[in-house]
C-alpha cells in the first residue's frame, strides 16, 4: 500500500516535467514561449516598418500633389500656346494670300512698264529720225490758214502724247518700286511669323513631353507606394497568423500544466481562491495575458488559463446584468456588485445564470471555454468601475 502511494506521489510530481518536455520546440531546440517572443518581436519590427512606410507614403502624397499642380499649370500653358499657334497660323494664311495678290499686281505693273518702255523707245526713235519742226517751217509749208491750224493742233497732240508716255513710264516705275518694297516687307513678315510658329510648335512639343514625364512619375510613385504597403501588410498579417497559432498552442499547454500543478481534474472548480481586494478568483489558473495596451489596443482584462469546461465562480455577490453572446467575448456574463463595481467573464463554453439573477460569492455561473475570439480555453476576467475597465490585479 505504501509503495502504491509512493508511486502515485512520484507520478503526480513528475507530471509537470513530462508536460513541459512535451511542449513544441523550434528546429533549433527553442521552446514554444521563445518562439512566441520571436514572433512578437518580428511583428513589432513590421509595425515599425509600417510606421516608416506611413511617413514615406505621406511624403509621396505631398510629391504627388506637387506633381498634379505642375501638370495643371502645364496643361493651362499648353492651351494658351495652342491658341497663339492657331492665331499665328491664321495670320500666316492671310499674309500668304496678300503676297499672292501682290505678286499678281507686281506682274501686271511690270508688264505695263515694259509696254510703256517699248512705246517710249519707239517714239524716241521717231523723234531722232525726224527733224525737229519749227514754227516757221510749219507756217511756210501750210496751204492756208485752215491747214496751219491743223498742223498746230497736230503738233500739240504729239507733244501731249509724248508727255503721257513719259508719265506712264514714270508712274509704272514708281508703282513697281512701291510694290516691290511692299512685297519685300511681306516676305520678311512671313519669315518672322513662320519662325514664331516653329518656336511655338517646339514649345508645345516640349510641354507635352514634360506632361508625359510628370504623369509617368505620378504613376511610378503611386505604384511604389501601393507595392510597399501591400508587401509590408501581407508580411505582418502572415506573422500575426503564426503568432495566433503559437499562442493557441501555448495556452493549451499552459492550461494542461495549470491543471496538473493544481492536482485537480479538468472539470473541477477546485478550492476557492481568495483575492487581496475582496474578490475571489473566478477560476484557479495562471494569468497568461495581463491587463494593458497591446498591439495598438487595450486588453481590458486578464486571461486565466484553465481547461475547457472548468466551472466559473462569481468573484463577489451581486446581480447578473449581462448573460449572453457579446461579439468577440463569446458567451459573456457581467455581475453588478454595487458602488459602480462590476465583474465580467468572457469566452465561456456555457452560461449557468441569467440576467436579473442574484448570485452569491463563489457560486458557479458558467463553464470555461473558447467562444468568440480566442486562441485556447481560458477565462477572460474583467473588473469595471462605472463601466470603465480597470486592472483586475488590484482586486485579486
Amino acid at each position: 500500500m505504501r509503495l502504491s502511494r509512493l508511486g502515485l506521489l512520484f507520478a503526480v510530481a513528475s507530471l509537470p516535467l513530462v508536460l513541459w518536455a512535451s511542449l513544441p520546440v523550434l528546429s533549433d531546440g527553442s521552446p514554444l514561449s521563445s518562439r512566441i517572443q520571436q514572433k512578437r518581436r518580428a511583428i513589432e519590427q513590421k509595425k515599425g516598418r509600417e510606421r516608416v512606410l506611413s511617413s514615406t507614403v505621406a511624403r509621396y502624397s505631398h510629391k504627388i500633389g506637387a506633381l498634379q499642380s505642375d501638370i495643371t499649370v502645364l496643361q493651362r500653358k499648353q492651351v494658351r500656346i495652342q491658341g497663339d499657334l492657331d492665331a499665328k497660323r491664321a495670320e500666316l494664311a492671310r499674309i500668304q494670300e496678300e503676297l499672292r495678290q501682290e505678286r499678281i499686281r507686281l506682274a501686271r505693273l511690270r508688264a505695263r512698264l515694259a509696254e510703256a518702255r517699248i512705246a517710249l523707245a519707239g517714239r524716241l526713235v521717231e523723234l531722232y529720225k525726224a527733224d525737229k519742226p519749227d514754227v516757221v517751217t510749219v507756217v511756210l509749208n501750210s496751204d492756208g490758214f485752215a491747214d496751219l491750224l491743223d498742223r498746230t493742233e497736230f503738233m500739240q497732240r504729239v507733244s501731249d502724247q509724248d508727255a503721257r508716255i513719259i508719265d506712264r513710264v514714270r508712274t509704272a516705275r514708281a508703282d513697281a518700286k512701291r510694290t516691290a518694297e511692299h512685297l519685300d516687307k511681306l516676305e520678311k513678315r512671313q519669315t518672322k511669323v513662320a519662325a514664331a510658329i516653329e518656336a511655338r510648335r517646339d514649345e508645345v512639343s516640349r510641354v507635352r513631353g514634360q506632361l508625359v514625364d510628370r504623369r509617368d512619375q505620378f504613376a511610378a510613385v503611386r505604384s511604389d507606394k501601393a507595392g510597399a504597403l501591400a508587401s509590408t501588410r501581407e508580411s505582418r498579417q502572415h506573422l500575426e497568423g503564426d503568432l495566433a497559432a503559437l499562442e493557441e498552442a501555448n495556452q493549451k499547454v499552459q492550461a494542461q500544466l495549470a491543471s496538473a500543478q493544481n492536482g485537480t481534474p479538468s472539470a473541477s472548480a477546485g478550492p476557492v481562491r481568495p483575492g487581496s481586494g475582496g474578490l475571489v478568483w473566478p477560476v484557479n489558473g495562471p494569468i497568461v495575458s495581463p491587463f494593458g495596451m497591446r498591439w495598438g489596443r487595450l486588453h481590458a482584462g486578464v486571461d486565466i488559463a484553465v481547461p475547457s469546461g472548468t466551472p466559473v465562480r462569481a468573484s463577489k455577490a451581486g446581480t447578473v446584468q449581462i448573460a449572453g453572446w457579446v461579439g468577440g467575448y463569446g458567451n459573456y456574463t457581467c455581475i453588478g456588485h454595487g458602488g459602480g463595481l462590476s465583474t465580467c467573464y468572457g469566452h465561456q463554453s456555457s452560461i449557468g445564470t441569467s440576467v436579473g439573477a442574484r448570485v452569491s460569492q463563489g457560486q458557479v455561473i458558467g463553464s470555461s471555454g473558447c467562444t468568440g475570439h480566442c486562441f485556447g480555453p481560458h477565462v477572460h476576467f474583467e473588473t469595471r468601475i462605472n463601466g470603465t475597465p480597470v486592472n483586475p490585479a488590484g482586486y485579486l
